[in-house]
């Protein structure tokens, strides 16, 4: 009886993760589709397959939106946004777990309320002082606003990965004649590296989607994202459906495939990491 019941249970697990993955893959599956198609197929029905396969929305959808140019610009703005959250998330989030810190309260009241606060609400007073100081159109200067509106999150959620670390670890470490750096770098980056690299996959993710701050700062031609040259695909009064599909293919098929080679390390980071010695 009891093991019909496991069958049971299992059986209706897997039905559950079936219904799920169809759920997920089926945006991706019709993004894949349409991308093949005429524009005039997909406004007729874009769940029917191709009466012709159209290889050339890729070429002109690269061409158009200058994606050899506007991809570069978005890995470039990605990595260097990675690299300063990472690194000041990381070293802000040790110290927030290791030292007693009589305003704690008011720190995790400061961070909650400046990872849900709009960016809409700096965006103007950003802009005009970015403006002043000759900044606008400059990679490095949007970095640091990404910088500044996802560092909270990431400090956040290191700090519970340099919590989970016995503090056994670091007194050794000292008694040994250790400096606080030389604990920081040889004994905690290497346990809470899962942690710090779903940071990275998270805020890889936002930096490379972003697109209001990014079309803000960033208006010259040469200097524009992938995100916003996709954007500027669409027409006013008319849209080639087939070459905005292969666009939009385009720029998640980096995200997706990052993903894929890292999910092992990203499913460790969400769970929390592990304790190595």
């Amino acid at each position: 009886m009891r093991m019909s019941e496991s069958r049971a249970t299992l059986a209706l697990v897997y039905i559950a993760l079936s219904v799920l993955l169809i759920i997920t893959l089926f945006p991706i599956a019709l993004l894949i589709l349409n991308s093949l198609k005429p524009s005039t197929e997909i406004v007729q029905n874009p769940l029917l397959l191709p009466s012709q396969i159209r290889w050339d929305n890729f070429t002109r959808a690269w061409e158009d939106a200058n994606f050899g140019r506007t991809l570069l610009n978005s890995a470039v703005l990605t990595g260097l946004t990675i690299i300063l959250v990472c690194s000041t998330g990381s070293l802000t989030a040790y110290v927030l777990a290791r030292r007693k810190i009589k305003t704690w309260k008011i720190i995790t009241f400061y961070l909650l309320a400046t990872t849900t606060a709009p960016i809409q609400l700096f965006l103007f007073p950003l802009y005009f002082g970015f403006a002043r100081l000759g900044l606008i159109n400059n990679p490095v200067a949007v970095a640091f606003i990404y910088t500044a509106v996802y560092s909270p999150f990431a400090i956040m959620l290191l700090r519970t990965y340099f919590l989970a670390v016995p503090r056994e670890l670091e007194e050794a470490a000292l008694i040994d004649g250790a400096t606080h750096w030389q604990v920081f770098r040889r004994v905690y980056l290497p346990i809470v590296s899962p942690g710090i690299l779903t940071v990275a996959l998270i805020i890889g993710l936002y930096s490379w989607n972003e697109f209001l701050i990014a079309t803000t700062f960033l208006q010259g031609q040469e200097r524009l994202t992938a995100v916003v040259s996709f954007f500027l695909l669409s027409g006013q009064y008319s849209s080639d459906w087939g070459q905005i599909m292969a666009a939009a293919l385009i720029i998640i098929l980096p995200v997706v495939v990052l993903f894929i080679l890292l999910q092992r390390r990203f499913i460790e980071g969400m769970a929390g990491g592990s304790v190595k010695g």
